[in-house]
């Protein structure tokens, strides 16, 4: 089923059209539906663009295992890097619902199944021209460590723009590790598609995607897959019993060489295939460059042997025949003259020696002495020069590798002269190695000034990609993280989106005097703010009420703390025992617990007999204390 593209689904009604999944993804229309998901247009309200979401069945959503699984292969699927590949944005299982769900890049176009059933079969250029991309975007799933699973020309996308992408990487994997596939047994991929040891075995490695991507080139160059029926069991049968036939007993015109290709990818023996999508597509790009303008029928003829003279077989073989026989040679030696030859004849035979010589030597000065350049791209260094070698060329290994998205490193990624270029017998041949894919690491841009980021990623073959402001208390405009992250490796030219600080947010600070403490912290969370709370005697505002804040009013940052007073009631002062103290001394003692006194004296020693409140007693600060004294 396509992941992006594709005829509208049906159109009966759809609970989920109209759906908000993690309050981020709103389900515009059902585009596409298949046995395991339903792919739906959408639109991401964060970013406001047009996304592709593909919905798990409720089945697949309840399997935890296929839910871990699903979400670890849809991150190795949003590492890849190449644009034939559907991109991956997001992953996730909905909140509200328990929905796994799938987003990705919307591509707006066809399927290549569409192709298949309006145009098929195709000229060998448009075959090869439709799959190239396809195995470019497989080579960089293989060298990331990827496989497939589950190619075939409905995961096949033609968008309007042209360009060809590959959808649904790692889903098969995730979807094959499910209860539900257990207990059902059910076969993932298009049963047309699958490799022998797929259906024999469950294994898949990259050979299993090149037997997919050879069917597929079967299919384009001939409109129908090498095996049809209504029984997928009678399908899967013969993909493991019989070997894939050539294309070309079911439409003229398709070249031997094709015939090749389509065989060598669907070998029922993985390890007989291509290694990998690299390796056919180098294939891919050697056939396409042999087969020339031609267009039609393609004749095939069978290739006679040439014979190689040395030079000193060819002089030992002119010392052996003489010319003529010397005249003392013996009589029984010498030929019986049958009669006298007439010049004519003899200058016509000496212009036919000479035209067969000049026919021969200008069909080696122009032809005789050159042949093809056989084919070394894909190969390992020691194994192309030993190949070549063999072949009786020179070879030349150019010191400086080349960077390639689809070719290994340390593999022959070009040649000159090209693969089955005309070449001079015993020339030269010039190989370029590999580096593999060119990948730069994101520099660590957190914390430094916007441009000075875009600089640092400039510097290092990268670009800044959208650049979005958030809240912080780092300075405005300083970088406050870059995704992908730092010490991610990206292609070249990759942008890197930055998330650049506008400052502190301030938010208005709530009037909160004269609640009860609770509902101050409450309200001052509510609005963004953390309470800082002190508590204060009062004797006006009841015990456990808000007495004041600060800021009382205005703005301040969101998070920043707002100090409150609040009452813990009117202060109380336990009556100290002053009795035997002269007048003087237990006045300022009482007033130094911030207690009033009222003094009755009788003529006396002047010492203090008692006072009322008496000792122990407990009072408001500031009440008054009679103090008799006599």
């Amino acid at each position: 089923m396509d992941a992006t593209v594709g005829t509208p689904a049906a159109t009966d009604e759809d609970p989920l059209v109209g759906r908000l999944l993690d309050g981020r993804y709103r389900l515009d229309a059902a585009i596409a539906r298949g046995g395991m998901a339903t792919v739906y247009r959408a639109t991401d309200l964060r970013l406001d663009r047009t996304v592709a979401v593909k919905v798990m069945r409720p089945a697949l959503a309840e399997d935890p295992d296929f839910v871990d699984r699903f979400a670890r292969e849809a991150r190795a699927a949003a590492r890849l890097s190449s644009p034939e590949v559907v991109a991956v944005h997001d992953q996730g299982t909905d909140a509200a619902t328990g929905t796994a769900y799938l987003v990705m890049e919307h591509v707006a176009g066809i399927t290549l199944r569409d192709v298949v059933r309006d145009a098929a079969p195709l000229t060998p250029a448009r075959a090869l021209d439709l799959l190239e991309p396809v195995l470019r975007a497989l080579a960089a799933a293989h060298g990331a460590g990827l496989v497939h699973r589950d190619v075939k020309p409905e995961n096949v996308l033609l968008g309007d723009d042209g360009q060809v992408k590959v959808a649904d990487f790692g889903l098969a994997r995730a979807i094959e590790s499910s209860n539900l596939t257990a207990t059902t047994g059910l076969l993932i991929g298009t049963v047309a598609y699958l490799a022998p040891e797929q259906v024999e075995h469950g294994r898949a490695d990259t050979r299993t995607d090149v037997y997919a991507a050879g069917i597929l080139l079967f299919e384009l160059l001939t409109g129908v897959p090498p095996y049809f029926s209504d029984s997928p069991l009678s399908v899967a049968y013969r993909h493991v019993n019989e070997d894939v036939p050539p294309p070309s007993p079911l439409v003229e015109g398709i070249p031997v060489v094709l015939d090749d290709l389509v065989l060598a990818a669907t070998r029922r023996d993985p390890a007989a295939r291509p290694v990998d999508a690299g390796a056919f597509l180098a294939e891919l790009r050697a056939v396409r460059s042999g087969l020339g303008p031609a267009t039609g029928p393609v004749v095939r003829r069978v290739d006679h042997p040439t014979l190689v003279v040395s030079r000193e077989e060819l002089a030992a073989h002119t010392a052996s025949t003489p010319a003529s026989t010397p005249a003392d040679a013996p009589a029984a030696a010498k030929p019986k003259r049958a009669g006298r030859v007439s010049p004519l004849v003899l200058w016509s035979l000496v212009a036919a020696l000479l035209m067969t010589v000049g026919v021969a030597g200008g069909w080696y000065l122009t032809s005789g002495r050159f042949t093809t350049a056989p084919t070394a791209t894909g190969l390992a260094e020691a194994a192309a020069v030993e190949q070549l070698l063999a072949a009786g060329f020179e070879v030349t290994v150019d010191p400086d590798p080349q960077f390639s998205e689809t070719v290994a490193a340390g593999l022959v990624l070009s040649q000159d002269p090209g693969p089955g270029e005309r070449v001079r017998r015993g020339g030269e041949i010039t190989l370029v190695l590999s580096q593999g894919p060119d990948r730069r690491a994101v520099p660590e841009v957190a914390g430094q000034q916007q441009q000075e980021a875009v600089d640092a990623l400039e510097g290092v073959g990268l670009e800044a990609g959208e650049i979005t402001q958030a809240f912080s208390d780092q300075p405005v405009g300083t970088v406050l993280s870059s995704d992908p992250a730092a010490g991610e490796q990206l292609r070249e030219g990759t942008p890197v989106a930055l998330v650049v600080s506008k400052g502190v947010e301030l938010l208005d600070v709530p009037d909160v005097v004269g609640a009860p403490q609770a509902d101050a912290e409450a309200a001052l969370d509510a609005a963004g703010f953390t309470a800082e709370v002190t508590e204060v005697f009062s004797e006006s505002v009841a015990r456990g009420t808000v007495v004041a804040q600060d800021p009382a009013d205005g703005q301040a940052p969101r998070g920043s703390a707002v100090a409150l007073q609040v009452s813990k009631g009117p202060e109380l002062i336990t009556v100290p025992d002053v009795t035997g103290q002269r007048r003087a001394q237990a006045e300022a003692a009482l007033t130094a617990l911030g207690l009033k006194t009222r003094v009755f004296a009788i003529p006396g020693p002047g010492t203090v007999r008692s006072t009322d409140p008496g000792a122990g007693a407990t009072v408001r600060k500031g009440a008054t204390i009679t103090v008799y004294v006599f």
